[in-house]
């Protein structure tokens, strides 16, 4: 696990609730505080669709919510002239994109071996984190994924001109 402070929080703000940039990850969950607290549980909710709405809105095989679906629920949550007292968003990779991401690697971990890689948003104390994470199927004794995910993880902020710090 990585942590890293971004520095320029309007920007990643506007990033996160504003462009696409997060939206091929799947929302885990969040939890944003304003006048009320909002808890969500991004666990897609199928018998609410017909099989046909799932196709069409690309969720089957999907136990999570894509972000970019919910994203503009967010944004209306937290947009305002006040700040947050606090929020997180736990976003990871879909599926899709883990299995092509572990096989990018380079690393001898399978596919089968992980549950989740993850980006954790966290906002307390005016501070902006990002910190990374990877939920294992079963015990790995070869941590090399991790550290993958970690350089993914730079890489992906610096390509996208995001300030940080490492923690």
């Amino acid at each position: 696990m990585k942590a890293f402070q971004l520095i320029e929080k309007k920007e990643f703000m506007h990033l996160l609730l504003r462009t696409g940039l997060f939206d091929n990850f799947l929302l885990a969950e969040a939890a944003i505080r304003t006048s009320i607290n909002y808890e969500i549980d991004g666990h897609l909710n199928k018998g609410f669709f017909t099989e046909e709405e799932l196709e069409q809105n690309h969720l089957e095989g999907l136990d999570y919510m894509p972000y970019g679906q919910v994203r503009p629920f967010c944004y209306e949550l937290i947009k305002g002239r006040r700040t947050p007292s606090y929020f997180k968003f736990v976003l990871m990779l879909s599926p899709a994109n883990l299995s092509n991401t572990v096989k990018a690697s380079g690393t001898p971990v399978s596919p089968a071996d992980i549950s989740a890689a993850f980006f954790n948003i966290l906002f307390q104390n005016n501070q902006l984190m990002l910190t990374t994470g990877i939920s294992y199927r079963t015990f790995v004794l070869d941590n090399s994924f991790e550290k993958e995910w970690e350089k993914f993880t730079i890489q992906f902020l610096k390509k996208n001109s995001i300030i940080f710090s490492e923690i």
